[in-house]
């Protein structure tokens, strides 16, 4: 275990590290730190408690992850960072603790975080989520699995991003995203189908044209929402549409931010 750990490292005696653990130089684990089996954790890394980290995971050079929250309304509440299994976190990116007791920021698996990146407490980002340099990701926000963040986006605290959403480059985000579309501008507009992330991600042929007509019943029917996701129970049953629908249903729930609406541009 000696040969993966630096001798500058500083590791508190109760932190648990499986012994495949690698800490680079100048690295602090605090106490209620568990790390997971052939995790890398690189220089200057901080690491505080309560934190669970996973399985496989690369670390880089000065993340800050698991610190309390920044909110002014947090008052000492013994709360927890939970991180999966092979997420890849890259250099100064921070990443906080939840606000309330017991609660948790969750990040889950096969994740990628560039460079600088903040996600604020009681986050919950799913899978295979790629969040671009820069990004900052305020409290209570959801993003759902294969979505992807642009750099230097900003998302506003209770937004939930939907699954396989793309938000473009500085980009200023305040209200739902809907699965499988596209966003940009400031403040955030829909401007497409993501077709090209649905494309990788094996979306089938028949699948993307109902897709599509869902896109257009949205976003270029101008009807009432209500009867749009009436419209949208007309066509072929699938998991994504069923996907769409559902959260379609969720955000209009109150207390929710509300969409993200349509905008035209040369996107379309």
């Amino acid at each position: 275990m000696q040969t993966l750990i630096h001798p500058t490292a500083v590791i508190h005696p109760n932190a648990e590290l499986d012994p495949t653990v690698q800490v680079g130089p100048y690295a602090v684990i605090g106490e209620q730190v568990r790390v997971g089996a052939h995790t890398q954790i690189g220089a200057h890394v901080i690491i505080e408690g309560p934190t669970d980290v996973g399985v496989g995971n690369r670390i880089f050079p000065g993340a800050v992850i698991g610190t309390i929250s920044q909110d002014q309304k947090y008052t000492g509440a013994n709360s927890a960072l939970r991180i999966g299994d092979y997420n890849t976190i890259r250099e100064y990116v921070t990443i906080n603790r939840a606000n309330g007791e017991g609660d948790a920021t969750i990040i889950g698996n096969h994740n990628l975080l560039l460079a600088y990146v903040h996600v604020a407490h009681d986050c919950v980002i799913e899978d295979q989520v790629v969040i671009t340099n820069a990004a900052s990701i305020a409290g209570h926000v959801c993003i759902e699995s294969k979505a992807r963040i642009g750099g230097m986006v900003g998302i506003h605290q209770f937004v939930h991003i939907g699954r396989l959403a793309m938000v473009g480059a500085m980009a200023r985000v305040d209200r739902d995203v809907p699965p499988y579309m596209l966003v940009e501008g400031h403040p955030a507009r829909v401007r497409a189908l993501n077709q090209v992330g649905l494309r990788r991600s094996g979306v089938s042929d028949s699948e993307m044209r109902d897709l599509k007509e869902a896109f257009r019943i949205l976003y270029r029917r101008d009807l009432p929402l209500t009867e749009a996701i009436a419209q949208l129970g007309m066509l072929p049953p699938s998991e994504h549409l069923d996907h769409l629908q559902r959260f379609l249903t969720y955000a209009r729930e109150e207390g929710r931010r509300g969409l993200t609406p349509s905008g035209r541009s040369t996107l379309d």
